[in-house]
């Protein structure tokens, strides 16, 4: 294959500078490479498609009780094959698992928790439509770690990204100093740096949320996309616009690209559920992109990376986007 271009950072030459100054400890750059690598194994099935033997159901469900798609499992038994070897985690947590995987013979260089949902987007799959991964990575306490060692509020979080598998795979990562996005040149096997300090416009006139469920919104939410739709000749005084990918990471990236806000709401159909979306996997990693970017992300009223988790697998509505949107939805949101 033919050497990546010299005039553009490779991730892997972004991390060895960052290290080689003193700005990133070695154990998480070594983390956070086994991460690119297991999103660019996965990148290759997926780009293989159907030639594969990687489409439809895996016959079985996940903790969740979601049918899991046989790209489901595999992307998940990647991730764990991966992260197990980089002798810089304690342990592992998957939204494809019942409880966290501790990794064997731990050491002092052990100080980080990586935590994942292998394929986001799962009902993409099968229709060649954006899918992608979510990573967070904590840190470690000493001795013993139990699910409870995971349960940390996401301010605590010392890394977290997303990998969109779409006509280029991208790569877009934080570690708590801005974002920044690396492109897979798959013509030499590397993430390459094609944009840094992402920044999300303050305002938008753009939405995505999944409308089929309205009539379950609560009424701070069916009051805010009633607005949008009313347009210019409503109270907003201008036109909004609609999208919705069916995957966190399609409808999210689109967010960090250009603005907007994306909607996964608290409603009435699930009552027990008070949310769709994972606190843990899904939901912190890209409040804390989404933080780094200048956007917000909320459950509605609380910052989501203020939240204290209660379990490795609860659930929260998300509404995460433009800093105006997200702060008009949870001023709809107070108590009169």
């Amino acid at each position: 294959m033919p050497p990546a271009d010299p005039g553009t950072p490779t991730l892997a030459a972004c991390l060895a500078r960052r290290v080689t100054a003193g700005a990133l400890d070695p154990g998480l750059a070594r983390v956070v490479e086994a991460l690119a690598a297991c999103t660019q194994r996965i990148s290759t099935l997926v780009g293989r498609g159907g030639l594969s033997d990687i489409l439809g159901s895996a016959g079985q469900q996940n903790v969740q009780g979601e049918t899991q798609k046989k790209l489901d499992v595999i992307s998940n038994d990647m991730m764990i094959e991966g992260l197990a070897a980089t002798g810089h985690l304690a342990a592992l947590a998957s939204e494809e698992l019942d409880h966290h995987l501790p990794l064997p013979t731990p050491s002092a260089k052990s100080r980080y928790l990586a935590l994942f949902d292998p394929l986001d987007g799962s009902s993409n799959i099968d229709i060649n439509a954006p899918i992608g991964t979510i990573f967070s990575v904590l840190p470690a306490a000493d001795g013993a770690v139990g699910d409870e060692a995971f349960l940390q509020p996401g301010r605590r979080q010392v890394a977290a990204g997303y990998a969109l598998y779409g006509p280029a795979t991208e790569l877009v990562l934080t570690w708590g100093e801005g974002v920044d996005v690396y492109t897979l040149d798959r013509a030499c096997g590397e993430y390459t740096l094609t944009d840094t300090g992402l920044r999300v416009p303050v305002t938008t006139s753009e939405y995505a949320i999944n409308a089929s469920n309205q009539r379950f919104w609560e009424a701070p939410l069916q009051r805010y996309v009633a607005e949008c739709q009313a347009g210019s000749s409503g109270p907003r005084g201008r036109d909004f616009n609609m999208r919705w990918n069916g995957s966190m990471v399609g409808d999210v990236h689109r967010v960090l690209r250009r603005g907007g806000v994306f909607l996964y709401p608290r409603d009435n159909k699930l009552p027990r559920k008070a949310g769709r979306l994972r606190l843990m996997y899904e939901a912190n990693p890209m409040a804390l992109l989404a933080q780094q970017a200048g956007a917000l992300a909320t459950d509605g009223v609380t910052p989501l990376l203020d939240l204290q988790p209660t379990g490795l697998h609860q659930r929260v509505p998300v509404v995460l986007g433009s800093l105006e949107e997200v702060e008009r939805i949870a001023r709809y949101h107070a108590p009169v």
